[in-house]
């Protein structure tokens, strides 16, 4: 067994899978998330607005640029959140109107392939996939022994950052 100094040390095989850990601040204003990758360093910031009409969240790199933000959309028949780039909507993350057996969310992804994320969702036991198909992203708790600390493995050849900013739709959309 590796000391937690010595897996920090670790760098993952080229071509492999990505490991991403999300840990949500328990003390903040607003929901404040600091996503780790798999050696240990900051990989994203997650800086929830407070105090504003519409719940808020920029996705921000370790050096605090802004690479998403993502908005509730209000007055919406299904729980909705949008994710946008410079002012341009990229993905919308939806519930599912009739989701058989599993909970389901959709995800809308502008000018390109539509995502699902089906499993358990509340549990932090789910997948992403492509077309209802490919996966692109696995998430899992069972990973983590800390409460509020999961994990999520991205496939290689897809937007890392895309794909977290859809798991914290996912986790903001659940949890409230």
């Amino acid at each position: 067994m590796l000391r937690r100094g010595e897996r920090r040390e670790e760098t993952p095989p080229p071509g492999g899978p990505h490991h991403y850990q999300m840990r949500e601040r328990l003390i903040s204003i607003g929901d404040d998330y600091n996503i780790e990758d798999e050696a240990g360093r900051r990989a994203f910031h997650i800086d929830g607005k407070a105090l504003r009409v519409r719940h808020t969240l920029k996705f921000q790199d370790p050096s605090g640029n802004d690479l998403y933000e993502i908005q509730e959309r209000m007055a919406r028949v299904r729980d909705t959140m949008a994710i946008t780039r410079g002012g341009q909507k990229v993905a919308e993350v939806r519930k599912a109107l009739v989701a058989p057996a599993r909970e389901r969310l959709d995800v809308k992804i502008e000018g390109g392939q539509d995502m699902t994320v089906q499993g358990n969702l509340v549990d932090h036991e789910y997948e992403i996939r492509q077309d209802g198909r490919i996966p692109v992203a696995t998430v899992s708790k069972r990973w983590f022994r800390a409460r509020d600390t999961y994990g999520v493995e991205v496939t290689p050849g897809q937007d890392a950052a895309l794909i977290l900013a859809i798991t914290v739709c996912v986790d903001d959309m659940l949890h409230d």
